[in-house]
């Protein structure tokens, strides 16, 4: 479940439970915070709300869930995989924050949680902005502000790019999100926070309750 500002509306909050197969309530979930450390926007005030599922974060660790810990991406590499794999293999779902999305890329190959995710068929996947754009093939120069970042390629886990916040920010309008996708290379949506990419199994589906826009060749889900 790919979003620009998490579960923000019953349609998306719909969509989430059918694919979690069960209330959220019942859900024990993983919040990963990593993409924050590297945006300049981002700290230690930031990685604290999303943890303790602060008001700007009552969209994703807010809703509820049976439990919520934490999977900080650049400790993993430290502890060893005999510790870590079980966590996620237990979770239910991963609620992945925003940042960016570079820093967010390469810790997840560093740290193996690249590696396991064709292992887990079945997990849930619930992106926020960076959390999203990092299973896309690029995410573009525009959005990497992660000074030590190689380009601007990302896991390429669908085959699609994300211009997240459609709106939501001066710099987020429609004009610059269609500058955006003529150099992305890659067919590619704007979705605004009330907007979801849902992909299973390869098929996709907007959920939304906002604006969207698809840009470059047709994608299931697309009018």
């Amino acid at each position: 479940m790919l979003t620009s500002g998490g579960i923000t509306n019953p349609s998306i909050h719909a969509a989430l439970v059918r694919l979690l197969g069960k209330p959220i309530a019942e859900c024990h979930a993983l919040c990963v915070p990593t993409a924050q450390w590297g945006h300049p926007k981002c700290g230690p005030a930031s990685v604290r709300g999303l943890i303790a599922g602060g008001p700007a974060w009552r969209h994703l660790s807010g809703l509820g869930w049976a439990s919520v810990g934490v999977l900080e991406l650049t400790a993993l590499p430290t502890i060893g995989a005999e510790r870590w794999v079980p966590w996620v293999r237990e979770a239910d779902l991963l609620l992945v924050d925003g940042g960016d999305a570079t820093y967010l890329c390469h810790w997840m190959r560093e740290s193996g949680l690249a590696g396991l995710l064709p292992s887990l068929p079945d997990k849930v996947w619930v992106g926020v902005s960076a959390g999203s754009m990092v299973m896309t093939p690029r995410i573009g120069t525009y959005f990497v502000e992660w000074p030590s970042a190689p380009d601007d390629r990302t896991l390429g886990v669908v085959d699609f790019s994300l211009f997240p916040h459609l709106d939501a920010f001066p710099q987020n309008t429609l004009a610059d999100a269609e500058r955006w996708a003529a150099d992305i290379g890659v067919p590619a949506y704007a979705i605004d926070e009330q907007t979801a990419v849902k992909v299973v199994d390869g098929s996709v589906e907007v959920v939304s309750e906002g604006q969207w826009k698809k840009f470059g060749s047709q994608l299931p889900g697309m009018p």
